[in-house]
């Protein structure tokens, strides 16, 4: 926290505001009944003197600490289970979570801290530089779980083996006879999906195998995705006759995909996901994916805001669980 902003108090914002320090209560407590004009004023005072209310409601100690947790994407089944593995955490722990889908606007961080969080946990963030500035003005610890992108190498962040778990999925593919498999991630320049898919290049370089150029595409780690993905490559001259996907979604487009062609998977096409969410266990047939243990990364994450948030410290900035491969029925020998 900056030191002006240790200095400032309501008496101060009240003074320049030409108002009571009563009304420059009701204002940070959010009462309604203050005029609006008063109330922007007085806003704006507090921003620019960048005061934080104290951190703890009338209805919060510190043996009970309310963590944020921010999605700046669609909820997907991978954010549910990750939250789960929040959610649990938190009630073993005695902590509240409050769940927010928005981006970061003016003076989120201080917001964040009046309203008494006393952690942001961001799921799959894109942050920038300047926002973690933000929050280490305003003394929120961050933490990010599995980030698409790191801005800079002190952010605490949660992720898995994504080299490990795209390299494991490709090698089951060519242990299976396949020569010609085609990868179809999320974001090009995404963390995660750079990791996934440099573990499948060198499952196919040690190998020997063929890496054409055109086998390699990215978009959104959505269904959408693999369904226009795969029907881009599916109408090669030498098509794959297997897909490795940047996680399960991506995955079940892919099938889709292949069935509107009359492909049968597996026996035509073989596809692995990635991530191990319900939607592998759930799809005909069941897929063979790489298990994110994104439960227990919830949970680390959850663990390590909270030693953030008491002032402790944390031996490592980025922590990574195992990835595993799940076969299922999704994959066989090429035809």
């Amino acid at each position: 926290m900056p030191p002006h902003a240790r200095r400032t108090t309501l008496a101060t914002i009240a003074r320049e505001a030409g108002v009571s320090v009563a009304t420059v209560s009701k204002v940070v407590n959010d009462r309604s009944d203050v005029a609006p004009g008063t109330r922007a004023r007085v806003l704006e005072l507090l921003h620019e003197h960048d005061y934080l209310a104290p951190v703890f409601r009338h209805t919060e100690t510190a043996e009970n600490p309310t963590i944020e947790v921010q999605f700046n994407n669609d909820l997907k089944t991978y954010s549910a289970e990750a939250l789960e593995g929040i959610i649990d955490a938190a009630a073993e722990l005695g902590a509240s979570v409050v769940i927010s889908k928005s981006a970061p606007a003016p003076h989120w961080a201080r917001d964040l801290v009046s309203a008494g969080r006393r952690a942001l946990i961001a799921v799959t963030s894109m942050y920038t530089a300047a926002h973690v500035k933000e929050l280490t003005r305003a003394g929120l610890p961050l933490v990010v779980l599995d980030p698409l992108h790191l801005p800079h190498n002190r952010v605490h962040s949660v992720g898995a083996t994504n080299f490990a778990g795209g390299l494991a999925a490709t090698e089951h593919l060519l242990h299976l006879g396949h020569r010609r498999v085609g990868y179809l991630g999320g974001p090009a320049m995404a963390v995660c999906n750079q990791a996934r898919m440099h573990g499948y290049r060198a499952a196919l370089e040690a190998a020997e195998a063929p890496t054409p150029a055109a086998y390699v595409r990215h978009g959104e780690f959505t269904h959408r995705t693999g369904l226009l993905g795969a029907a881009a490559l599916l109408d090669l001259d030498e098509p794959p006759t297997a897909f490795f996907a940047g996680n399960d979604e991506i995955a079940l487009g892919i099938i889709e995909a292949a069935r509107s062609r009359g492909l049968r998977v597996p026996e035509d096409l073989s596809v692995v996901g990635f991530d191990d969410t319900l939607l592998a266990r759930m799809v005909s047939p069941p897929l063979t994916t790489v298990r994110q243990p994104l439960r227990e990364m919830g949970g680390i994450a959850l663990r390590t805001a909270l030693r953030l948030a008491n002032g402790e410290r944390v031996e490592s900035h980025h922590i990574e669980l195992a990835t595993e491969l799940v076969v299922r029925s999704s994959t066989g020998p090429p035809r």
